[in-house]
């Protein structure tokens, strides 16, 4: 099952870093599917960032900065993967 989290709202090519706006909570280990007119892709959390400083959880209303595997686009939407 697919949960709605956030969407991109920047992407950092040169670094492969996307800036997400979650509007649910996010945890390192959780397996998330990126969604757009030409992005589709899972991928597991393996570190994210606010401010340049590693967290384990994101809350909703954060802004977080996470390492992705693919390119990704402004508006691009996250779900989260699992059970929930």
């Amino acid at each position: 099952m697919e949960n709605k989290i956030g969407h991109v709202i920047h992407y950092f090519n040169n670094i492969g870093v996307a800036v997400l706006y979650l509007t649910e909570e996010l945890k390192v280990g959780d397996k998330v599917h990126f969604l757009g007119h030409t992005t589709d892709f899972v991928q597991m959390v393996s570190s994210m960032e606010v401010t340049h400083k590693k967290i384990q959880v994101a809350k909703p209303d954060e802004e977080v900065a996470l390492k992705v595997d693919e390119p990704v686009r402004g508006n691009d939407t996250v779900y989260r993967l699992g059970e929930e």
